[in-house]
């Protein structure tokens, strides 16, 4: 408990740090922001005007569609929010400054995986949880369903942070992390919608294989009732899996890091 209240200090340390690096250029705040809120708003008009003539979509209502989107950005946006560093991480590699970051007491994948959040992303927060509440009573679940959606919600965020991690780690392999981030973020923004309205063998590739599906679309349709007993314990599994596996790697990474000194 002590040491997580250590790293709980340092990490509000680093993030209001970032803040007011973001703050003191107010301009290009606002523009970010106003910037994510079209976006996020754009998308969600596309959605409803995809699904006006149908009222449906792979046997979905308009409301479960609108709940599996929300999902997918809440998820999204938390990651976006806490490990906002994997995106300036690469620098540090080329210029030799993660040298410092191995020689600091805090531990290195702290460092880098969650030195900065970002207070764009904190904003939209709020506004999305809202949404996600107003949208999931409208679907009438049961207290059940809404404790199972908490948990593999938390679930579908360990997978994304095993993402994160297996990013640094190939980034500090091959110095490539913009364009690996990149990659990670167009696949998961596939789980946007219900990996079911795609054919196999992409639905299987985005269960199994790059578990976008068990991040968004277990947790949606767990609050829906629709979850399998085998979707929810392959997600438990999974999650275990891409945790320790993503670990392995970035130790496995740090082994063959070369400092700038060296």
């Amino acid at each position: 408990m002590k040491k997580f209240m250590y790293y709980l200090r340092v990490w509000g340390i680093m993030s209001k740090n970032s803040f007011l690096m973001v703050a003191s250029q107010k301009m290009v705040f606002l523009i970010f922001l106003i910037g994510k809120l079209i976006r996020f708003g754009l998308f969600a008009v596309f959605l409803i005007f995809l699904l006006k003539g149908s009222q449906s979509l792979a046997g979905y209502t308009v409301n479960q569609i609108i709940f599996f989107f929300l999902t997918f950005n809440l998820i999204d946006i938390i990651a976006q929010f806490l490990f906002r560093e994997v995106y300036r991480f690469r620098p540090q590699i080329i210029s030799g400054s993660f040298d410092l970051t191995l020689a600091r007491p805090t531990n290195a994948l702290f460092r880098s995986l969650m030195g900065g959040a970002d207070i764009i992303d904190l904003v939209t927060i709020p506004p999305i949880i809202f949404a996600m509440v107003y949208v999931g009573a409208a679907l009438n679940p049961s207290i059940i369903h809404v404790s199972l959606f908490i948990i593999l919600l938390v679930n579908g965020f360990l997978i994304a942070t095993a993402f994160h991690i297996a990013v640094l780690a190939l980034g500090i392999i091959t110095l490539e992390i913009d364009h690996t981030i990149m990659i990670y973020r167009d696949l998961v923004n596939m789980g946007r919608f219900p990996v079911d309205i795609y054919r196999e063998p992409l639905r299987g590739i985005l269960t199994y294989l790059i578990p976008v599906g068990l991040m968004v679309t277990v947790p949606a349709k767990a609050l829906m009732g629709l979850a399998s007993a085998r979707g929810v314990i392959l997600s438990f599994g999974v999650v275990a899996a891409a945790v320790f596996l993503s670990l392995k790697f970035w130790k496995l990474a740090l082994r063959k890091y070369t400092s700038a000194s060296s």
